[in-house]
């Protein structure tokens, strides 16, 4: 159930285990939601967790200012409040640390899981593997930034600490104040929507069934077990059941009488594209001040920011985007043609600990493979992994306790 990067990914893996697996997705074709305007990046260096102590402080400030990365909207929702609770007990420095900790050896495992499957499947995804720059506007916040990130580098994240002429000689183009960065160079970045659809092209050949344009309007019970998904034209019964409906989990998962701890958290990206401009990005970048990504697709440009607790609302103006466009504008100025981006806004599935919901609850056939959250494509081909682990019987590679 469902066909976005994750939905995809464990239907590839299961595939490969040799099962008959068919895919139901909402969308005319996979990978239109959340999948489709991400930044891009397959980055274990970026696994540290938004419910960390700065969090509540950002949020309240959120009310008042709107240049904050994460953004707090009043909602007649309830839900909102009761996860908002349950975000802000995380806020922790110790939960904190353990969720970062646990965040990046799932990352870490699939990463190495994703280059098995693209050394057996040449896939075009925009790949580039350049690795990725976390770069700081001041000395003080570059060597704050430098110690937060020995927890990674203490996981087996390799970290470089470079200067400014440094950081201009790995980036040319980048323009700015930049004190300088920390450079992850097994981070790299592709096209999640480009990489999901050629998947889905090579699931099919190998046997998978893809129903796309096709609505769940049903899960059927009989005890401890699924035995039917009903969509709006028939119904699927199977031996075995996978949801990896990203922000729509929680709302088909209490119909069966699951209380999962998800909620949709709406982020932002312009695509735009390069045209004849020749000092354009060439690495994935982004600015820790402003916490604003950019990766380069090819012809195009994904420039992303913004997390905003608004509930299933995905609608956007233009003026959502001024703060990000003016960002990427001063930091790569003849870098794309900026008046001809594309604005999109898509729901972010996060949980309060910021950790994938995995394995199986209350149903024998039933399993779980949501709530990835802010790197859901960097964390995807790992979880799909050990989804299909699980179902074989087989102990994963990373413990899910």
């Amino acid at each position: 159930m469902g066909g976005g990067v994750v939905g995809v990914t464990t239907a590839y893996q299961l595939l490969k285990d040799g099962h008959d697996v068919v895919l139901l997705e909402r969308q005319d074709t996979v990978a239109r939601e959340t999948s489709w305007g991400n930044a891009g990046m397959i980055a274990p260096g970026h696994s540290f967790v938004w419910s960390s102590p700065r969090a509540p402080w950002i949020l309240l400030k959120s009310l008042f200012r709107k240049d904050q990365a994460l953004r707090f909207r009043f909602s007649a929702d309830p839900r909102l409040y009761t996860w908002s609770l349950k975000f802000l007990t995380e806020c922790t420095e110790a939960k904190a640390r353990r969720n970062t900790l646990r965040k990046h050896q799932i990352a870490m495992y699939s990463q190495r899981v994703l280059h098995e499957v693209i050394a057996e499947e040449p896939l075009d995804y925009d790949r580039n593997v350049r690795g990725v720059l976390y770069f700081y506007r001041d000395a003080a916040a570059l060597e704050a930034g430098v110690a937060h990130m020995q927890i990674l580098a203490e996981d087996g994240q390799e970290i470089r600490v470079l200067d400014r002429a440094q950081v201009k000689e790995l980036e040319p183009a980048l323009e700015g104040d930049i004190a300088g960065a920390i450079y992850c160079p097994t981070d790299e970045t592709g096209d999640s929507h480009k990489f999901t659809r050629a998947l889905a092209e090579r699931c099919i050949a190998l046997g998978g069934e893809f129903h796309t344009g096709t609505s769940i309007a049903a899960i059927d019970t009989a005890g401890d077990t699924i035995s039917a998904v009903r969509t709006s034209y028939k119904a699927f019964a199977a031996d075995a059941y996978v949801m990896a409906l990203g922000s729509y989990s929680p709302i088909m998962a209490r119909r069966i009488g699951i209380d999962l701890p998800i909620y949709p958290i709406k982020g932002y990206s312009l695509t735009i594209p390069v045209g004849n401009h020749r000092a354009s990005p060439t690495i994935g970048t982004i600015d820790e001040t402003n916490l604003v990504a950019i990766s380069r697709f090819g012809d195009r440009v994904r420039v992303t920011a913004t997390a905003e607790f608004a509930g299933y609302d995905t609608s956007h103006r233009p003026r959502d985007f001024a703060f990000m466009r003016s960002v990427v504008q001063q930091l790569y100025p003849d870098g794309a043609d900026y008046h001809r981006a594309e604005m999109w806004a898509g729901l972010r599935p996060m949980t309060p600990d910021n950790l994938p919901v995995l394995g199986r609850k209350k149903h024998r056939n039933l399993w779980f493979n949501t709530g990835h959250g802010h790197i859901g494509w960097t964390m995807s081909h790992g979880t799909a992994r050990i989804t299909a682990d699980l179902i074989a019987g087989r102990t994963p590679a990373v413990p899910v306790d």
